[in-house]
């Protein structure tokens, strides 16, 4: 066994080094980028082209001494060679209105935007059809649907998504008050036109101590609602800087309202800490969750697979596998290619060495761990990526040349350690393996001459229509015939880095990082890590927030100057043949 590992160890690093690339890098010319924007993303590609979100502030109102501001978009256009073929703000066509998204459906492009009717205390959704050849509108705005508050301080949130096979759009809202609150979800076909009547769904929850999560809208038009309930410390105020997470709750609506089954996901002695649900295309539904031994316990001991009948809500099948590091699959390469001990090195021997202990020591995985990506594999299993993610924001105290002192407030995103795993047809954790990985990135969202030091973030929630922070860490996903293609910026002393054990550089000055690309195979487990370009040579590249068609991701790179506009460039990552 021992020569094995030495084996695998020498082979591995040697293999990283001269793994070949499996996608090949282009990158389109510069284009400047406004000044003052706030978020950028590739947002849809298809065979007219690839388009670019750009978001900025506008002016929305004057009065006698200041102004009110508003989001405005400018929606970039690009060729298949990465040529910018026009560039359309809709100031001019928003004023008035709140800028919410741009919207693919089908063939056709929307812009949606919302006006807030103060007398009425009435919130209007309103949908614009936009060109997708001249990016200019192509007709009126229309009124999609709207909200009415009972209450002055009633609360109306809302987020357009899509349906299971992504043919119609999802709009699911809800109307917060101090008592309750209450949830809708509508369906609208490619021309916005409702289909079916909406679907009413109230819960028994304190809206103070109840988050909606996530929400899936199946095939068959019933809606999943995965909640987080809180509970507040004993002995403490009901104020929310008292609230705990308690566990998640998990229900089936009908297209009537009428909750069809409310899931169970209780494991006796365990405690959720985090959870995913999805639906496998024409089939039944998935929800993944990683446990804890502990209420509080800082460590994920074990992962959480049921299968689910998306019509009935019952339970097909319930996976309950405890992980810790001992399940650990080595890196292993084709025996034709493995030398013998001779050839290990000493920081081979180190680093297999922690191996070794990591794996003896069966200890948790982190409770920050973070389900990202479900992808079907032609046998029915299922493989899962997630990601060690960690947000906070933080206030610093800054003195400037002028001995002035003011706050500075930063938003913190760590992205860690990416856990890979197959489960297949049978609940069975086939293959499990951590690629190692310590992204750092802080973002400066404004400064005062006041702070509140740190603070932390409660839980994600559905409704949050925050910028597409962060911009530089993470991964993005590419799924082809030679595997799946993890693709993320890391250290440049961290190419040989493949499993835990082996030490990793933090990356924090994403300028100065390196792209890498590792293919995995489903069916095996087993990948390799290559260089794909240097972020020193080009505009820092944003995999997180590429869009894929086809064999191709366009990522979308962004270079900040001192002087003159900031620059960013679109690249396509191409799969090999």
């Amino acid at each position: 066994m021992r020569k094995i590992l030495l084996a695998f160890m020498a082979v591995c690093c040697l293999e990283t080094i001269h793994a070949q690339k499996a996608a090949t890098v282009s990158w389109g010319e510069e284009f400047k980028m406004r000044k003052g924007s706030t978020d950028l993303e590739v947002i849809y590609a298809d065979n007219s082209g690839i388009y670019v979100k750009e978001s900025h502030m506008a002016m929305k109102s004057y009065f006698v001494i200041g102004a009110t501001l508003r989001e405005s978009a400018t929606l970039i256009k690009l060729d298949k060679s990465l040529t910018e073929e026009y560039r359309q703000d809709f100031n001019k066509e928003l004023k008035g209105k709140e800028y919410e998204k741009f919207f693919f459906l089908k063939d056709k492009l929307f812009i949606l935007a919302t006006d807030y009717f103060k007398k009425e205390k009435k919130l209007v959704l309103y949908a614009a059809p936009v060109d997708k050849k001249s990016g200019e509108l192509s007709g009126e705005w229309v009124e999609v649907t709207s909200w009415q508050k009972e209450e002055k301080g009633d609360d109306i949130n809302f987020n357009a998504t899509y349906n299971g096979d992504s043919t119609n759009m999802v709009v699911v809202s809800s109307i917060e008050g101090k008592e309750k609150n209450n949830y809708e979800v509508r369906m609208f076909d490619a021309k916005l036109k409702a289909i079916g009547k909406p679907i009413a769904i109230s819960n028994e929850f304190d809206p103070k101590t109840f988050q909606l999560e996530d929400v899936l809208y199946t095939s068959n038009g019933n809606v999943v609602m995965v909640g987080r309930i809180y509970e507040y410390e004993e002995g403490k105020k009901k104020k929310a800087k008292f609230l705990q997470f308690k566990n998640y709750n998990v229900r089936v609506y009908d297209p009537a309202g009428a909750m069809v089954k409310e899931i169970n996901t209780d494991i006796e002695a365990k405690w959720l800490v985090s959870t995913k649900v999805i639906q496998v295309p024409d089939k039944e539904i998935v929800l993944a969750a990683f446990y804890s031994n502990e209420k509080k316990g800082r460590e994920i001991n074990g992962m959480l697979v049921q299968r689910i009948n998306p019509a009935t809500g019952e339970i097909v099948s319930t996976s309950n596998k405890e992980i810790n590091t001992s399940m650990i699959t080595a890196v292993e390469e084709d025996d034709d290619d493995a030398d013998d001990e001779d050839d290990e090195s000493k920081k081979e021997r180190r680093e297999r060495k922690r191996l070794e202990k990591i794996q003896d020591e069966q200890d948790g995985f982190s409770r920050h761990m973070k389900f990202r990506n479900f992808i079907y594999t032609p046998d029915s299993g299922v493989v899962i990526l997630a990601e060690k993610f960690y947000h906070y924001e933080i206030a610093t105290m800054d003195t400037r040349s002028n001995g002035m002192t003011r706050w500075v407030y930063y938003q913190v995103y760590e992205s860690g350690n990416l856990m890979m795993s197959k489960i297949d047809a049978q609940g069975n954790i086939t293959w499990l393996h951590v690629l190692p990985k310590d992204q750092k990135e802080m973002i400066q969202t404004g400064s005062s001459s006041a702070g509140t030091g740190l603070s932390f973030s409660m839980g994600t929630n559905f409704f949050a229509n925050v910028v597409n922070m962060p911009f530089y860490s993470g991964f993005g996903v590419l799924t082809g015939k030679n595997g799946i293609n993890i693709i993320f910026n890391d250290h440049g002393k961290n190419e040989n880095v493949l499993q835990l054990g082996q030490k990793t550089k933090r990356v924090s000055v994403f300028r100065k990082s390196t792209c890498y690309g590792v293919v995995l195979d489903p069916v095996t487990g087993k990948y390799t890590r290559s260089e794909l370009f240097s972020n020193r040579d080009v505009p820092t590249s944003m995999p997180r927030l590429g869009s894929a068609l086809g064999r191709d991701l366009y990522i979308v790179g962004k270079e900040d100057r001192i002087i003159g506009k900031t620059k960013i460039a679109v690249a396509k990552i191409s799969l090999k043949k």
